[in-house]
C-alpha cells in the first residue's frame, strides 16, 4: 500500500512540476516609458492559459520579466503585487487594474498607448 502511494504521489509531483508550453508566442520591438520605467528593446510575448509574460532583453541579457496575471504582475525584479498597485507605482492610479494585460493581450501587429498627460507611451511591434 505504501509503494502505491508513494508511485501516485511521485507522478502527481512530478507532472504538476512540468512548464506548460504557450499558447501564443510572438517576438516583438517594445517601448514602456513611463516616470518610473524606461525599455526599449526586441522581446517576447508569451500567451499562457492563466497569465501573460513579457520578456525584453538588451544585448542578449534579459531587463525585464514581467508576467502579468488576472490580478497580479510578477517581475524579476519585485515581488508579485496586485494590479492596482502596478498602476499606482509604475503608470497612473487613473488606469484601470486590467490595462496593462488587456494592452499585452491584444492581437494586432502594432499597439499604441500615448498619455502626454501622465506622461507614458507604450509601444509594442510585434514581428511578422
Amino acid at each position: 500500500m505504501k509503494n502505491i502511494l508513494f508511485i501516485v504521489l511521485s507522478i502527481f509531483l512530478f507532472t504538476g512540476c512540468f512548464n506548460t508550453k504557450p499558447q501564443l508566442t510572438s517576438s516583438a520591438t517594445i517601448l514602456i516609458k513611463t516616470p518610473s520605467m524606461k525599455f526599449y528593446d526586441k522581446g517576447f510575448i508569451f500567451k499562457y492559459s492563466d497569465y501573460t509574460q513579457v520578456q525584453i532583453f538588451s544585448a542578449g541579457t534579459a531587463v525585464l520579466d514581467m508576467k502579468i496575471y488576472e490580478d497580479r504582475i510578477c517581475k524579476s525584479t519585485f515581488e508579485c503585487q496586485d494590479l492596482k498597485t502596478f498602476n499606482l507605482q509604475n503608470l497612473h492610479p487613473s488606469y484601470e487594474d486590467t490595462f496593462i494585460k488587456e494592452l499585452f493581450d491584444k492581437n494586432e501587429k502594432e499597439v499604441i498607448h500615448r498619455d502626454r498627460k501622465n506622461r507614458i507611451l507604450i509601444r509594442i511591434r510585434r514581428d511578422k
